[in-house]
């Protein structure tokens, strides 16, 4: 706190080396890579290590409260019933936990299904997960194969994971794979965004968040394309303003907000496309 600076945090997956990655993360610091496993795989970290320095380089940090903090709980008007086809998808990189952070503890429960791309190893992710659903409203946990995503539910897909989601009997289900990585990472938002644009549509909500790269950007392409309602974070309060930028410059973004105006947007996104009205535009949520 005295001397802020991009940090990365090379930790063992462990219980214990899980719980101080993600307090580091809470902390301030930009990034956690998994320590190898084996003297045998050492080398894998060599790409991934300069790929996370990099985008750390670039981290930007907010004076006055911390990029985590979350405002008030946003409430939906209980009158409302969502369609079962409506999906919310978010997509974040570097900086992204504290932002998911922020956006999921202001969310009611009852809100349509939501799926998750947070860059971050495995192991990381179901502890992620796990301190998530300590502290929100809603239900969270890591995705696993075949999961159906049903209102008031958060899947936050597994490290080393791309996740996709599919309609099947009804309902959207979780698909998982080890495809190859996209934009240096595995899972990436690109393969999220674009499963839920050929199977939601114009009933799908998605957002980007904080994050190095472009990944996220053609697939909400693919989602605007569709029909679908789109947000990103705004560059004042990113860590690093490269995915929703991206996006941005695309001219796919319907909205760009401050971190915390992000979760009324999403909610009044959603039930605007419940009631088949226009989206709102960003005036609408002072």
């Amino acid at each position: 706190k005295h001397r802020p600076m991009p940090v990365v945090v090379v930790s063992s997956i462990t219980p214990a080396g899980s719980k101080a990655a993600l307090a580091a993360l809470e902390a301030g610091a930009v990034d956690v890579i998994a320590k190898p496993t084996s003297a045998w795989s050492i080398g894998d970290l060599r790409d991934q290590l300069i790929h996370r320095v990099k985008g750390a380089a670039l981290a930007r940090f907010r004076t006055g409260p911390s990029a985590g903090a979350g405002g008030q709980k946003v409430e939906t008007t209980p009158s409302i019933v969502f369609n079962p086809r409506q999906i919310i998808v978010l997509g974040a990189s570097t900086g992204g936990t504290e932002a998911l952070k922020s956006v999921l503890t202001q969310l009611p429960p009852g809100l349509p299904g939501i799926c998750i791309v947070q860059h971050i190893p495995p192991f990381f992710s179901k502890a992620f997960a796990e301190r998530m659903n300590e502290i929100c409203a809603v239900e969270v946990r890591e995705a696993v194969a075949g999961d159906e995503v049903r209102p008031g539910l958060v899947l936050i897909a597994p490290g080393d994971f791309h996740m996709m989601v599919i309609w099947n009997n009804g309902h959207y289900q979780v698909v998982l794979n080890q495809g190859p990585p996209q934009h240096h990472t595995r899972p990436a938002v690109d393969v999220l965004f674009n499963s839920v644009a050929a199977c939601a549509g114009r009933y799908a909500v998605a957002s980007l968040l904080t994050g190095m790269g472009s990944d996220g950007a053609q697939g909400m392409k693919k989602l605007k394309e569709a029909g679908a309602t789109t947000l990103a974070q705004n560059e004042d309060t990113c860590v690093v303003y490269g995915m929703p930028r991206a996006a941005v410059e695309l001219g796919v973004v319907d909205q760009v907000l401050p971190l915390e105006r992000i979760p009324l947007a999403l909610v009044r996104a959603a039930q605007a496309r419940t009631s088949a009205v226009r989206a709102p535009a960003a005036d609408d949520l002072d």
